[in-house]
């Protein structure tokens, strides 16, 4: 039997739906991300355990029903975090993993992508958040890598079979990796950097794919495969970036630049589910009342030019 959101349905997002489907699952249009639980670099303990215990709890109690999460944030600090404050889960509490990638002693990231790699991280997820299978699993993509894409695919295909997986997504793909996927195994979301602010010609972050996310999204939303956009205004490397346009938006309306941000993400797609991170309650209660930001359509438009 399909796994639904089970509190009522929210009918307060500015810019619909107030839910989205992800296979046999239904979630509110706006998650959290983990990345932010562990330290300073996503490495070792959070600097303040207690604030992060209240995240999560406001996090449920605000009726967030999404949690992105991964065994390599910390490492392992996070699910760690999220089962310790939360477990037993809600019942309709959707846990999502990323598998793909790892850490290096040096604080950095690599690419584990070969079928064992895989498996173990899978079986971490699983031990970290106390779970017998994970409602959705992205395969991060992480170049150079000596794996081929169809190897890493199909080992997470074979997870799904052996029950340790509910639904299968992909990360940090392009469309050539999407049309190859699909054409294996159904694929129910891709979890990209997606910028509000830059747009993708004007970023260039090694490792993360950036070019065509438009034409990416826009065959997302075609064939209802849910879109998480991460990184969406703050760029974790480079110069900051100014944006005229969502600041002068944002004054408009009273709000953050963070809130205008989602707000807009919202009204791109339909199938635009994002998963904002923090580490403060204050921003999480922020994050999440940006869902009844309304934004003009002469607003949207201009935010619209503002990345080309």
């Amino acid at each position: 039997m399909p796994r639904e959101f089970s509190t009522a349905v929210m009918t307060d997002f500015a810019h619909g739906p107030s839910t989205i489907r992800l296979g046999d699952l239904e979630v509110p249009r706006l998650g959290y991300g983990a990345m932010q639980i562990p330290g300073p670099m996503v490495w070792g303990e959070p600097r303040d355990p207690v604030r992060v215990r209240q995240v999560l709890r406001r996090v449920v109690d605000l009726g967030i029903r999404l949690i992105d999460t991964s065994w390599y944030y910390g490492p392992l600090v996070a699910n760690r975090f999220i089962r310790e404050t939360l477990h037993p889960y809600p019942k309709d509490l959707v846990l999502v993993t990323k598998l793909g990638g790892k850490r290096t002693p040096d604080k950095g990231w690599a690419p584990a992508l070969d079928p064992a790699e895989l498996s173990r991280g899978c079986d971490e997820d699983l031990r970290t958040l106390k779970l017998e299978r994970v409602d959705l699993v992205h395969l991060r993509w992480i170049e150079p890598s000596d794996v081929p894409f169809k190897e890493s695919l199909d080992a997470v295909i074979e997870l799904k079979r052996r029950g340790k997986v509910r639904h299968i997504g992909l990360s940090n793909v392009t469309l050539a990796q999407l049309r190859e996927a699909t054409e294996r195994t159904t694929i129910v979301s891709v979890q990209n950097l997606y910028s509000v602010a830059a747009g993708e010609r004007h970023v260039d972050i090694p490792g993360m794919e950036v070019a065509g996310q438009e034409e990416l999204l826009d065959r997302c939303t075609k064939d209802g495969i849910v879109f998480f956009p991460f990184f969406s205004l703050a760029l974790p490397f480079g110069p900051k970036r100014d944006a005229p346009v969502i600041a002068t938006t944002a004054r408009a309306h009273g709000a953050t630049q963070s809130q205008v941000a989602l707000a807009w993400s919202l009204a791109r797609s339909p199938m635009m589910l994002p998963i904002p991170g923090t580490s403060s309650p204050g921003h999480l209660e922020e994050n999440w009342n940006a869902r009844t930001l309304r934004l003009s359509q002469d607003e949207i438009a201009r935010i619209s030019a503002a990345r080309k």
